[in-house]
């Protein structure tokens, strides 16, 4: 089961996703970044969070280990944002918590046009994406750190922020384990994924034992809400039939088929000219607010 910390001391909000998770600190000494369970998405997004993280992990996968959080809202008394502090007094009790990792670095493009990833890696992750229905792990949003940035330990590739995944639970009555989705523009295709290794690696460990295993961590509470069940545990069986049925049927939503670096950098670049070209005339010729005549600057570079 996952570990239940108490938060001690909230440090600040992190605004890069829509769910504005916070760096809390805890009674084991440790540091956490949470989701919390008043945030707009919901609490299906916690229940994402767990099952697919504890899954990637229980595959061999990296990914920061998971906690309860236990918070108090008065920890965020002095948060000086009012939409933040909302946030906050509407999630008091359990949370969800990932192990920090201090200087971690956001797998952006620019970072992958350096680093190196085995097919083999790529295959892996991209098929429990796959299996799990994780659309929100692309070349624009990766949701992969660089992690470690320093010392001698060669950095590796971290997985985080699931809470997009299983969007099959959003709507139960039109789940279809053979369903394919696109992920020709995944983070990791330029990098010729084995996915056909993967599904030959990963699918037998996907069991229905493993999965019963790894949805009993889901608090009963992150699972009460949904109208759909009339208990907790019929969820849970609902979630471990759906992707033992999907995991079976791996053939049907096998991805394969990946641009590679140049065919994804000529679609940007097209993508750019678009914008540009659907820019208005005024906008395309700014003025130089420092004195430098318009007609000599190369405004693309801002238009990006």
């Amino acid at each position: 089961m996952l570990r239940e910390v108490t938060a001690t001391r909230y440090l600040t909000p992190l605004r890069s996703g829509g769910s504005v998770p916070g760096v809390v600190e805890a009674d084991d000494l440790g540091t956490y970044v949470v989701k919390f369970t008043g945030a707009a998405q919901g609490r299906k997004a916690l229940v994402a969070e767990v099952i697919v993280g504890e899954l990637a992990r229980a595959l061999g996968l990296r990914f920061p280990e998971l906690v309860l959080v236990r918070f108090d809202p008065g920890l965020g008394a002095d948060e000086p944002h009012q939409e933040v502090r909302d946030l906050l007094d509407a999630s008091g009790g359990v949370n969800l918590g990932m192990d920090y990792l201090p200087g971690a670095k956001d797998f952006t493009p620019e970072v992958a046009e350096t680093f190196d990833v085995d097919p083999v890696e790529a295959g892996r992750i991209v098929w429990l994406d796959a299996l799990t229905v994780n659309v929100d792990r692309t070349v624009h949003s990766s949701n992969l750190m660089v992690w470690p940035t320093f010392g001698t330990v060669p950095p590796r590739l971290w997985l985080i922020d699931h809470g997009a995944a299983l969007v099959f639970h959003h709507r139960w009555d039109s789940a279809a384990p053979q369903k394919a989705y696109d992920f020709r523009h995944h983070a990791l295709g330029r990098y010729a994924p084995d996915t056909r290794a993967a599904d030959a690696e990963l699918a037998p460990r996907v069991t229905g034992e493993l999965l019963r295993r790894i949805v009993a961590e889901v608090p009963d509470a992150w699972l009460a809400d949904d109208p759909e069940f009339a208990t907790p545990d019929e969820a849970r069986s609902a979630y471990v039939d759906h992707l033992h049925a999907r995991v079976r049927a791996s053939a049907a939503w096998l991805p394969t088929d990946f641009p590679s670096g140049e065919e994804l950098a000529g679609e940007e670049a097209r993508r750019r000219a678009r914008t540009r070209q659907g820019r208005p005339d005024w906008l395309k010729t700014v003025p130089d607010l420092h004195g430098k005549p318009a007609a000599e600057q190369d405004w693309s570079v801002h238009l990006q």
